[in-house]
């Protein structure tokens, strides 16, 4: 299904890469949820991908159906559900993730700021901004350098 450049974006991301079959079974149950979601009752344009092993995506063009709250609270309650069933993480906003050439790493906060201080992870290291709004960001400003994302001004030791 394609959905407009300005559908909203949510972003969840993993403590650790998903297995092959993991994420077989995942995308099984992220297409049963978006193909159910609702907003009291309306059905919302959504689409839900996995990228990398690692992201959880869900996009909803709200055009003709706005999220509410009940609907984002139906979201939050399928990841949780995501997070028991796999035993992961989705919803810890300072799990960072970063390239390491075309490997995806995923750390803690602490440890990324050690990173930093090494020198292993660099102002020009590319980091995911899993806080981008639109499918159009998600597409053009999601992977960037570190010196251009929020985390530079957390980590101000780059």
């Amino acid at each position: 299904m394609e959905i407009s450049e300005n559908a909203r974006v949510w972003i969840y991301q993993s403590n650790r890469e998903l297995s092959d079959a993991e994420v077989k079974t995942a995308e099984e149950k992220l297409n049963q949820f978006v193909n159910q979601w609702d907003a009291h009752g309306k059905k919302l344009t959504a689409k839900g991908e996995i990228r990398y092993n690692t992201f959880m995506i869900l996009l909803v063009d709200e055009t003709l159906v706005p999220v509410s709250g009940c609907s984002l609270d139906k979201a939050t309650h399928f990841i949780q559900q995501l997070e028991q069933e796999f035993n992961i993480n989705l919803l810890d906003r300072f799990n960072i993730a970063y390239r390491e050439g075309n490997k995806i790493i995923t750390c803690d906060r602490l440890e990324f700021e050690k990173l930093i201080e090494e020198g292993k992870v660099t102002r020009d290291t590319i980091v995911f901004n899993n806080l981008v709004l639109t499918k159009q960001d998600l597409d053009k400003n999601w992977q960037i350098p570190l010196n251009d994302s929020w985390h530079a001004g957390i980590f101000n030791k780059v």
